[in-house]
């Protein structure tokens, strides 16, 4: 039942005649052939509908429906493109990410209706999904075959997909039908995955993720797929055993929440056999299968498509992977533009030479990087001196295996010393107190920055600072300069949309927040102390003298408190 094709278009029409449950979605279950049938229909909507003339862009502003891959299939096969927009967004930035991709319809829900309240969004064509009207308007189309238009060839336009850049506005990533397409029959053939499998999405599916390693893949191997209209860790383990699903993709700190959920003694009891994603480090990956019996495996690409890297036996704890097949990939030095030296550890594992062996990843080789919507300056940042520059900071050992360090705007310099952000949290991840770490810059007084490290604790466990000091001194390849100054205690670590940590919320408040923060008076002091309003005065005082006071975000804005009663 798996499928060929160098088109999407072609992958879903291949699905036509093909009576197994294909889609699953709360307590709605349709077939391959209902869902080829209901992307025919919708691909001879869009025809009528799309304007003379204009950008053949359709905008989804959809949770995880079945609408949301009913129209990914009926713009493959329309040769159309589909603008993930990201419900989270408002107002301005909202109008922009809709106007900025050309759309000529926008595809939507009733909840989703208030946001665009107000938006100036003229000649766009708004559908509603969830009314009258608009089952009334597809009518007509129900007997339509799901015939691929001309214009769906191996490089038209299939997704414009926002990256979550941490600064400006997001930019809009184009994947082609070819792309999106061998990507799919790629993670196929990498993890064995075949038509007898459910994918469970739960990531949004506005999101690259979702698509590319989990709706794709299935496509291709002909599996079902069950949706989960936005992520809920309670409900996971039900859903999936509700769903019978055997594969899931996650990013960010999806993993950790799932893990935060209580215990049972039957939770090995579920048919999942594989998770693919990033971010959830080795710490947690390790927790997971020890707890549910499923494998995960960490990968990497970026989200532009420009270099991979792909996962093989014999891959180090901690590691990644090697380059992924016909990708050129090398840690070079973003100044000097000089591969960086092959990384030294002890034999504990600890990275010694990481001033020097962590740089950034770029791709020197042919690249599947097919730009981004009318943005020629960032096309320019990605592409320089030839080569595809991710924006990622890695290690490399002797034997070429990859080790991520985080994002170039995640390394920390303390003490004249180069840090990576990742490698500190991997660490940190081994602490059993917490449900959640993130480790971020704040200026140092004098120069440089210091380490601050926000810190979820468990449900119903407070932070206790002096366990938390006896952990790090108990780790080996905690470095002197890594171990953090300040530690911010939250209830919930801030995310994106996507679920990765939002850096630039805990960077943009710093020690001044609303939390309750904890910190050290000198490097390698053993005690956490409370950072009380006065301890917050003294230090401020520090940084005044040496005039580094406006590197520091403003204080949080006092609540006002409840209004005065009124006089009747």
């Amino acid at each position: 039942m798996k499928s060929t094709g160098s088109t999407v278009a072609e992958l879903v029409r291949a699905r036509w005649g093909d009576h197994r449950p294909g889609l699953r979605f709360e307590h709605q279950e349709l077939t391959h052939h209902q869902v080829a049938a209901g992307a025919a229909a919708r691909a001879a909507l869009l025809a009528d509908l799309l304007p003379r003339g204009a950008e053949p862009h359709v905008g989804v502003l959809l949770d995880n429906t079945p609408e949301y891959p009913l129209w990914l299939s009926a713009a493959a096969l329309a040769g159309a493109a589909v603008a993930g927009i990201n419900p989270t967004r408002r107002g301005a930035e909202l109008a922009r990410d809709i106007v900025h991709t050309d759309c000529a319809v926008l595809i939507t829900e009733r909840a989703h209706l208030p946001l665009l309240d107000g938006l100036q969004l003229q000649g766009l064509r708004i559908l509603v999904t969830d009314t009258q009207a608009y089952a009334e308007l597809l009518a007509p189309y129900a007997q339509a075959h799901p015939e691929i238009s001309r214009s769906a060839t191996p490089t038209s336009r299939m997704l414009l997909y926002f990256t979550s850049g941490s600064t400006g506005a997001p930019k809009a990533a184009i994947c082609s039908q070819g792309r999106l397409a061998a990507a799919g029959q790629s993670l196929v053939g990498h993890f064995g995955l075949g038509p007898e499998g459910v994918h469970y999405i739960c990531m949004p599916m506005f999101h690259g993720n979702a698509v590319i390693a989990d709706w794709a893949p299935a496509l291709a191997a002909g599996a079902g797929v069950a949706l989960r209209r936005r992520f809920s860790a309670s409900a996971f383990l039900d859903d999936v055993r509700a769903h019978g699903a055997t594969y899931f993709t996650y990013v960010g700190r999806a993993v950790q929440y799932v893990l935060a959920t209580p215990e049972k003694a039957d939770d090995t009891d579920n048919p999942l056999h594989l998770g693919f994603g990033t971010e959830a480090g080795a710490v947690d990956a390790a927790r997971f299968e020890k707890r549910f019996g499923v494998r995960l495996v960490e990968g990497y690409g970026s989200s532009e498509g420009g270099a991979a890297i792909q996962r093989a036996p014999g891959t180090p704890a901690g590691a990644i992977g090697r380059a992924a097949p016909g990708d050129e990939l090398a840690v070079v030095d973003p100044v000097t533009r000089e591969e960086c030296p092959p990384a030294v550890f002890t034999e504990d594992g600890r990275l010694l030479n990481g001033k020097s062996a962590i740089g950034e990843l770029v791709n020197k080789g042919r690249t599947p990087f097919e730009g981004y919507w009318r943005n020629a300056e960032a096309d320019a940042a990605r592409l320089r001196d030839g080569w595809y520059w991710t924006g990622d900071l890695f290690y490399r050992d002797g034997e070429g295996f990859l080790y991520f360090a985080g994002r170039t705007d995640d390394r920390l310099r303390v003490d004249s010393e180069n840090l990576a952000a990742a490698m500190i949290e991997n660490i940190l991840a081994r602490w059993e107190g917490a449900v959640a770490v993130a480790v971020y810059a704040v200026p140092d007084p004098v120069a440089g920055d210091q380490v601050m490290a926000a810190v979820a604790p468990r449900a119903g466990v407070a932070f206790d600072p002096l366990s938390f000091a006896e952990f790090l001194l108990s780790q080996p390849d905690l470095g002197t300069k890594m171990a953090p100054r300040f530690v911010r205690v939250v209830e919930r670590m801030p995310v994106t949309a996507t679920n990765k940590v939002a850096r630039a919320v805990l960077r943009g408040e710093g020690f001044r927040c609303g939390d309750p923060v904890w910190w050290r008076p000198a490097p390698g002091a053993g005690a956490y102390h409370r950072l009380t309003p006065d301890v917050e005065t003294a230090l401020l005082d520090q940084y005044r003298a040496q005039s580094r006071e406006g590197l520091l975000p403003p204080a949080p804005v006092p609540s006002p408190g409840p209004l005065p009663p009124t006089r009747p």
